[in-house]
């Protein structure tokens, strides 16, 4: 079946409203710390006054802040119906279906790297914000307690993208048992 650019942004047929909520919450997961990345480019006071960076960290940083929200964004294809059969506008290989594991591999090492990569930065900075070692850095409270909101919800993204995964795969395998639920 072929679907119009329109229809592939509808949820993929079978998927429950729980799931389709949780892609949209990975969506926006990044948010918060993209923000802060940029207000810190903006030279607003997220941090010390004293802090000021060179032109090229400026573009790293804006440019690791838009990566991570499309990043957070593909979790939308796991529910949605580009994430089984890719855009017809894409020159050799628009309009052909997508193999369950080419998004299922993908996504599951990401929910694993992402797991590892923000439980050691955010349990890093959580503990040295706490600890006082980041005194210099953030010195006073409003500004630590900024840093922790926007961060601490990166802990989630990769469980929940590994939820949302299994989800995924389970509901394109065909013959896999489905648990469908009153409330979804």
């Amino acid at each position: 079946m072929t679907y119009t650019t329109d229809s592939l942004l509808r949820p993929a047929q079978g998927v429950s409203a729980s799931a389709r909520r949780l892609a949209h919450v990975l969506a926006l997961i990044t948010l918060p710390s993209g923000l802060w990345r940029i207000a810190l480019v903006a030279g607003l006071p997220v941090v010390s006054s004293a802090i000021v960076l060179p032109l090229s960290e400026r573009v790293q940083i804006v440019g690791l802040s838009l990566v991570a929200e499309v990043l957070a964004m593909l979790s939308l294809g796991l529910v949605q119906r580009w994430g089984e059969e890719l855009p017809g506008w894409l020159p050799l290989i628009g309009g052909r279906p997508v193999h369950r594991l080419a998004a299922t591999i993908p996504a599951a090492v990401g929910a694993t790297a992402l797991t590892g990569i923000w439980t050691f930065a955010v349990v890093g900075v959580v503990s040295r914000v706490v600890g006082g070692g980041l005194d210099s850095l953030f010195p006073t409270a409003l500004q630590k307690a900024v840093l922790l909101v926007c961060y601490v919800p990166l802990l989630a993204w990769g469980p929940l993208l590994a939820v949302l995964t299994v989800a995924y795969f389970r509901r394109r395998t065909p013959g896999a048992v489905r648990v469908v639920s009153g409330r979804d």
